[in-house]
């Protein structure tokens, strides 16, 4: 017995002797600067002053129009791209999966935007969008449409930013769904051919509940992404006009670094992991268990 634990002993010690420099770099980078901001939370902080202020910080920034306004955006924007992403990425995994000329172009067509610089994709889109002389009021102008300026106008421009936003992101969650479906058994599928099912029977029967484990990865990486948005706002819109088109990431970066209210900024990052651990908290805890693997 004795001679057993000590084996598990060296072989832990050797499992966290590889682990320690990504642990290091966790407590460093994410455990740290999360432990700061919590702190920095319950003060009144600029780049001068520091005073111990509890939650009256917080009891402030829950009752802000702007922070509320905000909050609504990123609602918007998740609601706008999480399911219209997901049902895109799925028709595109279905399509490209099937056996048919010309399918690794239109593959590598799919994900390309993946590949693209959230930077470069907000210049790209920023052409499209510019009034009278982008493309899409040149193309609108075409067909005999007024022209409208899209990112000027606080009711068009959080759906202006849902289609970018879904453009760039469909594609990458495709790749997930395409590796599902290409390592879902070919039994049931033959199966289902000798009972005569149609297609949209077997997509929604075998296809669809064999892909929720995939579905969920998924749900996740989109739900946080669209909280995480930050780099478009800052080349396209900056949260304007009238913060119509304003997200909590980019709210925090403008507290933090135009305002300097690192107090602020440090109550409003507390509320974006919460709402981040709340998202996985329900989809490992109540979805998961509706997944069959």
């Amino acid at each position: 017995m004795l001679t057993r634990r000590k084996i598990n002993w060296k072989e832990n010690a050797f499992a966290y002797a590889l682990l320690l420099p990504s642990l290091i770099l966790l407590a460093l980078f994410t455990f740290y600067p999360t432990i700061k901001s919590v702190y920095l939370s319950f003060f009144s902080s600029t780049l001068s002053v520091q005073k111990f202020v509890g939650f009256e910080q917080y009891a402030h920034v829950l009752q802000d129009e702007v922070f509320m306004k905000v909050m609504k955006n990123n609602m918007l924007l998740s609601i706008g791209t999480v399911p219209t992403s997901l049902l895109l990425a799925i028709y595109l995994a279905v399509w490209v999966n099937n056996k048919l000329k010309g399918t690794s172009i239109l593959r590598a067509a799919f994900f390309y935007p993946t590949i693209i610089p959230m930077i470069a994709i907000a210049n790209i889109w920023l052409f499209i969008y510019t009034p009278d002389y982008g493309l899409l009021d040149k193309f609108l102008g075409f067909i005999g449409v007024p022209t409208h300026n899209w990112l000027g106008d606080p009711h068009w421009v959080t759906f202006s930013m849902i289609i970018m936003v879904i453009w760039k992101e469909a594609g990458f969650f495709m790749i997930f769904y395409l590796a599902g479906l290409q390592n879902l058994p070919r039994e049931v599928y033959e199966a289902a051919e000798v009972e005569g099912a149609r297609p949209w029977h077997v997509f929604r029967k075998i296809t669809f509940p064999l892909l929720m484990p995939t579905t969920l990865f998924v749900l996740i990486i989109a739900i946080t992404n669209s909280f995480k948005l930050v780099d478009h706002l800052y080349i396209m819109t900056k949260g304007g006009p009238d913060n119509a088109s304003n997200l909590l990431l980019y709210h925090i970066y403008e507290t933090a670094f135009s305002f300097w209210d690192m107090g602020r900024a440090s109550v409003l990052t507390v509320v974006l992991l919460v709402i981040l651990l709340a998202v996985s908290i329900f989809n490992y805890a109540y979805l998961d268990k509706r997944v069959h693997y």
